[in-house]
Order: C-alpha cells, then sequence, then structure tokens
C-alpha cells in the first residue's frame, strides 16, 4: 500500500505544468538598476558571425553535454537513458506555454542569442569565453522552450521579438539584462528602450 502511494504521489509531482527555472533572475529594481549601467552602442560586426565560433553542447558532466543538462534541470519527471539522452518526461515551454513530452519539440534557446551576443561584444572576446557563454548553466541563459517559438525567435532583441506569453515578458526582460550585464555586452537604444518600458511594467 505505501508503494502504491508514493507511486500516486510521484505521478501527481511529474504531471504539474511547470518546471524549473534557471538560476540567478534579479528582481525588476535590481534588472533595471543594471540596464542603467550598461553601456549604449549600436551593434557592430555582425557581417563576421559565425556559430562556430561558439562552441556549444560541451561535455559538462559524465555522459551528459549542455542540451540534456538543461533538458535534466527544467524538465519535469525526466528519466535518462546511459547516454543521457531523455526517455521520459515534459517540459513547460514559459515564452507560449506550451508544455511538450517529446525532445524532438524542444530547443534550448540562449536567451541572448549568440549573434546578438557576437554583435555587443563578444567578437573581441576569446573562443574559450564563447565556449563559456555558450554553454552557462549558471545564469538565465539558457532555457528549454518550444522548437518553433525558438526558431521564430531567432536571434532578435527584446525590440524585435517578445515572447506571446505576456505574462513571461517581465521575467524574460529580467533574465536578458542579467546575461548582459554578467557579460558586459552593450545594449542597443531601442533594446533599452524597450527593456525599460518592461520593466517599469512588471
Amino acid at each position: 500500500m505505501v508503494v502504491l502511494i508514493a507511486a500516486v504521489l510521484g505521478l501527481l509531482v511529474t504531471t504539474g505544468p511547470a518546471g524549473a527555472t534557471p538560476p540567478n533572475i534579479p528582481s525588476a529594481s535590481t534588472a533595471l538598476s543594471r540596464l542603467n549601467s550598461q553601456t549604449v552602442a549600436a551593434e557592430s560586426h555582425a557581417s563576421t558571425y559565425n556559430r562556430d565560433l561558439f562552441p556549444h553542447w560541451i561535455t559538462i558532466s559524465g555522459t551528459c553535454n549542455t542540451r540534456e543538462q538543461v533538458l535534466k534541470r527544467d524538465g519535469t519527471g525526466v528519466v535518462v537513458n546511459s547516454s543521457c539522452a531523455p526517455t521520459t518526461g515534459s517540459w513547460y515551454s514559459p515564452y507560449d506555454g506550451a508544455t511538450w513530452t517529446n525532445t524532438t519539440d524542444v530547443d534550448i534557446d540562449h536567451m541572448v542569442p549568440l549573434a546578438e551576443a557576437w554583435a555587443s561584444g563578444a567578437w573581441a572576446w576569446t573562443t574559450a569565453q564563447r565556449q563559456t557563454y555558450a554553454n552557462d548553466l549558471g545564469g538565465p541563459e539558457l532555457w528549454a522552450v518550444t522548437d518553433n517559438v525558438n526558431q521564430s525567435k531567432g536571434d532578435k532583441d527584446p525590440a524585435e521579438w517578445q515572447p506571446s506569453l505576456t505574462s513571461f515578458r517581465c521575467t524574460y526582460a529580467r533574465a536578458w539584462v542579467q546575461v548582459k550585464y554578467y557579460y558586459n555586452l552593450t545594449v542597443d537604444s531601442a533594446e533599452k528602450s524597450t527593456l525599460t518600458s518592461t520593466l517599469n511594467a512588471c
């Protein structure tokens, strides 16, 4: 009976829509303060961007690469096989509110896209620094989201693209600012204006 109850409770725990949230997302007021301390500058070097300049999905632990680590971190009821590929689980995409049970429907989004980071200052980094950025699990840079939503976002900044789930836009702005602040990346004027408006409305 105890085993049966535990099994039922386990099912109850794993069927909720919400997954984990990446760490170190500041409050709106802190994000606004950090945004105001950032250098405002036009983007540059966009024509020299190459995704291969950001080595990503490196091995993090055992057989788990960065993508698999995020799927484990942010999913619910995730079970992985010996090569760390999820065999079961569900993933809630905060950008659009959808929940998925097949990892082929889930992309790992870089909150501040690699091309955006490049044009905001990462062009001057070493390859090692760009690898650290592309695989950062310590801040709010990597998110498990619906694949076609991630593709719709592409390399756009918040002045050009916002999550369709309006209730998430405050968190999105807070996370975006934190990533740019932590990595000392610049913001352009339209981006700063949009982020300021969003954070003031949080």
